[in-house]
């Protein structure tokens, strides 16, 4: 949901009128609308060459991802772990339009301790993982910017953890 909308569904259950912050809250998401959009198309255009850096930076700490008996181990498995990056990449993108984290909660956070867990993926790996894909972000990201799209990411990295 974007910020606009949560504000409008939280006044409405409180039968009120949205307050004069939250009306300020709306003005400077709108005042960024542009860099979100910008920001967001850089991402998706940019998401190979992030991905491609990061992996190579998380496979340097952690090298026993893809040695023989690794997660990462073999083309196959490697390629999912890149698809896991590249959907919080998008999962990003997405909370950088709306001005909000709930999507992000809703569809990437909720479950993922437990499923990575399941799946005997180490979360530790994981959150290495989203630190290394928001350094190689900020990297295409004018450092102005940084701090419309650090939150996201670390939004992720705290739910992880």
């Amino acid at each position: 949901m974007s910020l606009v909308s949560q504000i409008i569904v939280n006044a409405d259950k409180e039968l009120r009128y949205p307050s004069i912050g939250e009306l300020q809250s709306i003005e400077n998401y709108l005042k960024t609308g542009e860099k979100r959009i910008t920001i967001s198309s850089l991402l998706r255009d940019k998401e190979k060459e992030i991905i491609q850096q990061a992996s190579k930076s998380i496979f340097q700490i952690h090298p026993e991802y893809i040695a023989p008996g690794g997660n990462a181990e073999g083309a196959r498995r490697r390629s999912l772990c890149l698809r896991d990056y590249g959907w919080y990449l998008r999962l990003i993108t997405y909370g950088i339009l709306a001005g909000d984290k709930e999507s992000i909660e809703k569809i990437g956070i909720i479950g993922v301790r437990e499923m990575y867990n399941s799946l005997g993926v180490p979360v530790l790996g994981m959150i290495d993982a989203m630190q290394c894909l928001k350094a190689e972000a900020l990297l295409f990201i004018d450092k102005s910017d940084a701090d419309l799209v650090s939150p996201y990411f670390d939004f992720i990295i705290q739910g992880m953890s």
